[in-house]
């Protein structure tokens, strides 16, 4: 799982070296899928549940689920880019939302707030503590800082299949759900909108955007309990050098498989 974590990784830090205005979502769409292709991959999404395309790519207002077409992206714009991966029998499945130019402070307080809680909610995810606590945490943080927290769409397992047990909403109550327990594998995602929690489901059977038109974010990592703890399979690293953006947030969650 690991491997194909890190085959999404790689992916998405190769399209962070293109994402800029002018540049459609198909084209970043081919991109990640030469590149899963050429480094001994499979496009998970591509086909599954008769999705048309290799990329889940959604901007502005989309949730997630946006089918990548010719339409191109302008500054002030953000987008959402989820990619899987199927490679070893195994999968990897994580997103992350780019800036497209420049974009508004409020804006940026959304992608920052929306990443955090990624954080927030893998921080919980350890021996003796239960589902909506991750939920609980994520939401909390998201909701003080005035946004809405999609429902309808959710975390999951993650193995030999895409979707597996347990579901992990976004939302949720303290000490309740599921038990989390060691060498359990997640696919945590929050689905954060700048205004209503609401949505609307399109007729084209994948498109989802926000009731209000408001700009959406979406990050998502894999990650799997090791030792009682939280430890990163998939990681942002890859667009961070792409961007020349220099953080730390991931070293609480590192790892070296060698220690599974």
């Amino acid at each position: 799982m690991y491997e194909s974590a890190q085959l999404v990784s790689k992916t998405l830090g190769e399209i962070a070296k293109i994402i800029q205005p002018g540049v459609t979502t198909q084209q970043i769409n081919d991109l990640g899928n030469t590149y899963i292709r050429d480094h001994g991959g499979y496009p998970a999404f591509l086909g599954m549940y008769d999705f048309p395309k290799e990329l889940c790519i959604s901007p502005n207002e989309q949730v997630v689920h946006g089918i990548p077409n010719d339409v191109p992206l302008q500054e002030g714009d953000i987008v959402s880019v989820d990619c899987g991966v199927y490679m070893n029998n195994f999968y990897g499945d994580h997103a992350y939302t780019f800036p497209v130019g420049n974009v508004s402070p409020d804006v940026e307080r959304l992608l920052k707030v929306t990443k955090e809680s990624l954080y927030e909610g893998m921080r919980q995810f350890k021996e003796g503590n239960r589902v909506g606590d991750i939920g609980y945490a994520i939401q909390k943080h998201c909701e003080k800082a005035g946004y809405g927290v999609v429902r309808e769409l959710v975390g999951h397992g993650l193995g030999r299949t895409m979707h597996e047990d347990p579901q992990v909403p976004n939302y949720g109550r303290r000490h309740s759900g599921k038990k989390l327990v060691n060498g359990m594998t997640l696919a945590l995602e929050p689905m954060i909108n700048m205004g209503t929690h609401r949505v609307d489901f399109h007729k084209d059977g994948w498109t989802i955007t926000t009731k209000d038109k408001k700009y959406s974010a979406h990050y998502e990592h894999n990650v799997a309990m090791i030792g009682g703890k939280p430890r990163l399979l998939s990681t942002f690293q890859y667009i961070y050098d792409a961007l020349g953006i220099e953080t730390d947030e991931e070293q609480e969650f590192l790892w070296e498989p060698s220690e599974a």
